[in-house]
């Protein structure tokens, strides 16, 4: 491996971001990619994953993490990711289907955590993946609520937030805050259906939690089905993160 900075370890590190930014991947594919021993690709892969910086896919390969697909200045919010996480296993483990936590940086939705179906049929989006503004229920939730900065939406011309080429119109946003959650179907890939609904920190909306799967299992009417088990776990991990808020920082 060609050695950059002079600093060895910094180097292989980035050797191994550099892979995982390529595509997922093996640990046997990310030893080819980069050069390094089997253990060595091994042991900076997992300490990245710890920083985030890199992350898993339902199959175990080795993805970008959500601090490296966040990008820009605005920080992750850790402390909701942490509270997310058996939010998720309970909403999938309630509901059989994959379950996903998105925050919204600028132009695109970041998937920062996820709980994914065992088997079967199922719709994966590994953590770290960037997803547009324009479709899907999370993209629906995110836009009705907030304007990207944490502005309240609703207080804004509703018709000034939706991006181009938007699968859904100011009408649908309108509904989404009427009901608490929004739904898709077929809007960000055919035959895929989800429903979100809105995490608040202080009040404010800083996630859309969402529910996703086929249409055969989710129906043409996913909120109908499932809306109250997704706003009812959005307004539990509001709760857990407002009760990490309250605990003291020791």
């Amino acid at each position: 491996m060609e050695q950059l900075s002079g600093v060895g370890v910094l180097d292989k590190a980035a050797a191994v971001l550099s892979a995982v930014e390529a595509g997922p991947v093996s640990l046997g594919e990310l030893v080819t990619r980069t050069g390094l021993s089997r253990a060595t690709a091994h042991r900076l892969a997992a300490a990245l994953e710890v920083h985030r910086l890199v992350g898993r896919d339902p199959h175990g390969r080795f993805v970008p993490g959500p601090r490296l697909a966040a990008g820009g200045a605005l920080p992750l919010p850790w402390a909701l990711v942490d509270a997310a996480t058996p939010v998720l296993a309970e909403l999938r483990d309630a509901t059989g289907e994959s379950s996903q936590l998105y925050v919204r940086r600028r132009d695109v939705r970041v998937c920062v955590a996820a709980a994914e179906r065992a088997s079967g049929l199922r719709d994966t989006v590994p953590v770290g993946s960037t997803l547009p503004m324009t479709a899907g229920s999370g993209a629906q939730v995110l836009l009705a609520f907030t304007d990207g900065t944490g502005a309240d939406a609703s207080a804004l011309p509703v018709g000034a937030l939706l991006p181009g080429a938007a699968a859904f119109d100011a009408s649908v946003l309108e509904r989404v805050r009427r009901h608490g959650w929004a739904e898709s179907v077929g809007e960000r890939e055919p035959g895929l259906a989800s429903v979100s609904a809105p995490v608040r920190d202080g009040g404010k909306v800083v996630a859309a939690l969402s529910l996703s799967g086929p249409v055969e299992r989710l129906t043409r009417s996913p909120g109908r089905r499932h809306g109250t088990a997704i706003v009812t776990a959005a307004e539990l991990l509001t709760a857990r993160l407002q009760q990490k808020s309250a605990q003291p920082s020791s």
